[in-house]
Order: C-alpha cells, then structure tokens, then sequence
C-alpha cells in the first residue's frame, strides 16, 4: 500500500514580537508575546498583546519545547485563537549563536510547529476542523513562522 500525500497551503506568515522571561523555574520560562503580525493571501492581521505567551522549556542540550497561545485579531476584526506546540533544535555552536541574538540561515537548525485554532468568526470557522503545522526560524528580531493549513 502507498502512502498518502500530504497536502498543505500556504495560510500566513506570522512575525512575533517577545519581553523578556516573566519567570523562569529551571528549564520553565514564560516568555510574553508583545505583538506581532500575520500575513498571508487570505488572511492577514495581528497578534493582540496582553493576551499572548510561550511557555517555553528549554532542556540542558539546548532544545526548546514550545507552548504558545496566540489571540489573533484580522483586519476584518475576527478573533482567532492559535496554539501551537513546537520543537527547535540544532548544533551547540548554532544555539549559541541564536541564543546570543545573532541572524543565523534557519537551514541551519530545525525549528517546527503543530498548530490548532478556535474561533467564532463565521468566515473562518473551517480553521477549527482543520490543522496547520508551521516552518520557524528565529532572526533577531522575534520567531517568524510560515504556516500551511494541511489539507
């Protein structure tokens, strides 16, 4: 038997805005997403600050568990809810350099995301019986992630 294709297209890209670590408990760190913005061909908006953060657990050879929860609003004024759990990891020397702030080609590392939605917007109610998985890289400027809703 042959394996199914799996099919996506692409849906945004998302630039997130972060503070610095609001606590951090060992490998445990709640980081705050400040804003942000997502863009894509039918789709675009921003991240709604003060309602977003990554609880992030970054493990003693430097991988970083994500757990994020998003409130996104569109341009039409939708809400959106996005939550995503991801993994990031590569090569000490890289995590070094990523963790220092520098711009590194994200072919560099692995940075990959699973993501679900809710909302009650009715234009946008197909995304709550759908996932999405997302590609990351990490510029210095904040995660920025390309998300494709599997189809």
């Amino acid at each position: 038997m042959s394996p199914l294709p799996l099919r996506a297209d692409f849906l945004f890209r998302l630039a997130l805005e972060v503070g610095p670590p609001q606590m951090q408990a060992g490998a445990l760190r709640v980081v705050p997403v400040t804003g942000g913005r997502f863009d894509g061909p039918g789709l675009r908006g921003h991240v709604v600050p003060g309602t977003s953060a990554d609880w992030l657990r970054v493990e003693a050879d430097g991988t970083a568990h994500m757990d994020v929860r998003l409130v996104l609003r569109t341009e039409a004024g939708e809400e959106l809810f996005m939550q995503y759990s991801g993994i990031r990891h590569g090569p000490p020397e890289v995590l070094a350099r990523l963790g220092r702030g520098e711009a590194v080609d994200a072919a560099e590392y692995y940075f990959r995301i699973a993501i679900r939605f809710e909302t009650a917007a009715p234009g946008l109610l197909h995304l709550n019986r759908a996932l999405a998985v997302g590609v990351g890289q990490r510029p210095p400027a904040g995660p920025t992630y390309d998300v494709h809703l599997v189809l």
